[in-house]
């Protein structure tokens, strides 16, 4: 029989015959490493199933409405942006049916700025795990855009039943706009949720700064105005293209068009379907350039947190 001191020292000597295999990822950039940390983060679509399911319920745990609570904040917005936009300022004059325009532009802002939002604080959020086991860091920012999607679901179904409660359901061509509407906001919101994720381990000031900026990307996009306002009042053309090339702006544009079928004879800009797709192929790249930042970044997570 083996004294205990023995079998300790055997236990490590096999201990330190076995290889160390890698468990973060430290990724090339090439190609290869690009598929292979997607390949890592999409294995752990189980984790990443659990943790979407885990945000939607502390959301609204012990509520008596639960996720009904998902359509108060923008039933109360469309309801404040109707009465005191439309009917008290007058923005509802010219644009038809008023109320289906700033809904869909608030379900599609609302998507974009809760993916950003919830990303951006995701890896502090779950700094329990980050620091006792290791999975890729990607599922969290990936977790907040899962839940978000769910929200949007939710509200785009409240959407489409008000657009037959108007008399405007949208059985036209034009509702294919909204996929590479939906691609759009998913896309970027996912590089803002990657990239300044990261960065919030860091500087906590992050979180704060991304939930200022998505204030004013809300005021800077046509969800209680108009583009075609944006078009007449500003006289500088290039100061307009800026404008309507914001990804963010497409995305709502092409949700309007999708969705808003009263305002079909309303200005658009030319090749709108075009610029879309333009700015989903800019976003993919801008989603690859962020994803290599949080690469380089996650390895001294748990020792900041």
């Amino acid at each position: 029989m083996p004294s205990q001191n023995e079998s300790v020292e055997m236990r490590f000597r096999r201990l330190a015959a076995v290889p160390l295999e890698s468990v973060g990822g430290s990724y090339p950039f090439t190609p290869r490493g690009i598929l292979d940390s997607v390949t890592d983060a999409v294995s752990q679509r189980e984790m990443l199933g659990l943790l979407v399911k885990r945000d939607l319920k502390s959301k609204y745990k012990d509520s008596a409405l639960g996720f009904l609570w998902s359509l108060a904040r923008p039933l109360v917005q469309l309801l404040i942006y109707f009465v005191v936009l439309g009917q008290f300022l007058g923005a509802a004059r010219g644009i038809p049916d008023f109320a289906i325009y700033i809904f869909t532009g608030l379900t599609a802002i609302g998507l974009f700025t809760e993916i950003a939002v919830g990303g951006t604080g995701s890896i502090i959020a779950n700094a329990g795990l980050v620091k006792k086991v290791y999975v890729p860091r990607e599922v969290f920012p990936l977790a907040s855009v899962g839940s978000a999607l769910f929200n949007f679901l939710v509200q785009l179904c409240i959407l489409v039943l008000a657009t037959f409660l108007t008399g405007h359901p949208p059985f036209h061509w034009a509702i294919l706009y909204a996929l590479p509407a939906l691609a759009i906001i998913v896309v970027y919101g996912l590089a803002f949720a990657l990239f300044f994720g990261a960065l919030n381990v860091y500087l906590r000031d992050m979180q704060y700064l991304v939930e200022v900026f998505t204030i004013l990307l809300f005021w800077a996009s046509p969800v209680v105005y108009s583009w075609q306002m944006v078009r007449d009042l500003v006289q500088n053309p290039v100061i307009v293209e800026i404008y309507t090339n914001n990804p963010l702006t497409l995305a709502i544009l092409g949700f309007q068009e999708a969705f808003w079928v009263a305002g079909a004879d309303a200005a658009q800009p030319d090749l709108l379907l075009l610029r879309m797709f333009v700015a989903l192929i800019v976003g993919l790249v801008v989603l690859v350039g962020c994803h290599r930042v949080f690469l380089r970044l996650q390895g001294n997570f748990a020792q900041e947190l």
